[in-house]
């Protein structure tokens, strides 16, 4: 044994053998120390919003809100962006001129050992002027708010113009600046409310991209109840007094004014008047007559008239007053 041991080979041997056996143990575990920090996985964040840098002279359309995120990687680092998101998406145009563009999404602070895919890669932009301008408002009221038999008399809005900034594109496309009035029915009454301003373009879609200064207006609005103006005619009634010829009637009313729903209204072409001959005397041939409220609707006006008989009167025929017409 001890020859053995003094043997230069056998020596030799055993130290080779010694040095597999370390180099297949050290291999072994990294092999197995690899797999732990190595395994990947695939993860996909969704609607990530999206930056935009760009010349705040300049204004940009095109650009979506959001994009998604692939990412492909070391599970520990897959993991940590995840619930982290300390990432950011942006597209960078600062150093492009006004006109169309095809740009790529960049993405900052995320690991290098990641595999990383935007889905857009690229976004199609559109850089323009920047374009301030000034239009009227148009006001306008939904007039199924209004109870039956009333209308709008007037509509008026403060302040009378707005300032709305955009694209030159955009601002060409303005075909209306309209700040709508709508709520609760049955309203009889004049009111103000405030109301948002919208831009629209000819077709009547909302101009999105709009920045309106300012977003809301005052709008006074003038409710009335509906009425029309009507000729009148006078329609003697009954029989003169004993001596008292009337040869016509007059008024300086030529038209009244009558209130109610309009159906009701529309149908009316003229007011008449009647007046009762008995009524006239020797010393006033000069009648007032209220007015009566036609059927179904709401009032006249004026409620009273003037109305003149224009007569004749024979002294010898008038009866002493309090007699009768046929008295001896």
């Amino acid at each position: 044994m001890d020859k053995m041991m003094d043997n230069r080979w056998f020596l030799r041997i055993t130290a080779l053998l010694l040095a597999f056996l370390l180099f297949f143990s050290v291999q072994a575990e990294d092999s197995n120390t690899g797999t732990t920090d190595t395994s990947r996985v695939s993860e996909v964040i969704e609607d990530v919003e999206l930056e935009v840098y760009h010349d705040n002279s300049l204004m940009v359309s095109g650009v979506p809100k959001t994009a998604d995120l692939h990412l492909s990687g070391p599970v520990s680092i897959v993991q940590t962006a995840r619930q982290l998101e300390d990432f950011t998406l942006f597209v960078d145009l600062r150093n492009l001129p006004v006109g169309e563009h095809q740009v790529p999404i960049q993405t900052e602070n995320l690991s290098e050992q990641l595999n990383i895919r935007v889905d857009p890669a690229f976004v199609n932009v559109v850089i323009e002027e920047r374009v301030s301008q000034e239009f009227r408002i148009d006001p306008e009221v939904n007039e199924r708010m209004l109870a039956e038999g009333f209308i709008l008399e007037n509509v008026t809005v403060k302040p009378e113009t707005v300032t709305v900034t955009g694209p030159k594109s955009m601002i060409d496309a303005i075909s209306f600046v309209k700040a709508t009035v709508s709520g609760e029915q049955g309203v009889k009454e004049s009111f103000t409310t405030a109301a948002r301003v919208r831009v629209l373009a000819e077709d009547l879609t909302k101009l999105e991209s709009a920045e309106i200064e300012p977003q809301e207006v005052e709008v006074d609005v003038d409710v009335v109840e509906y009425s029309k103006l009507v000729p009148v005619r006078l329609e003697p009634t009954g029989e003169a007094r004993p001596g008292i010829t009337i040869n016509d009637w007059n008024t300086a009313t030529e038209e009244v004014r009558i209130f109610g729903p309009k159906t009701v209204v529309d149908e009316i072409t003229e007011y008449v008047i009647e007046v009762d001959a008995a009524d006239v005397t020797a010393e006033d041939d000069t009648l007032e007559v209220e007015l009566a409220i036609p059927s179904g609707t709401s009032g006249v006006s004026p409620g009273q008239v003037s109305v003149e008989a224009e007569t004749v009167i024979d002294e010898d025929a008038l009866l002493p007053e309090g007699s009768g017409a046929s008295g001896n």
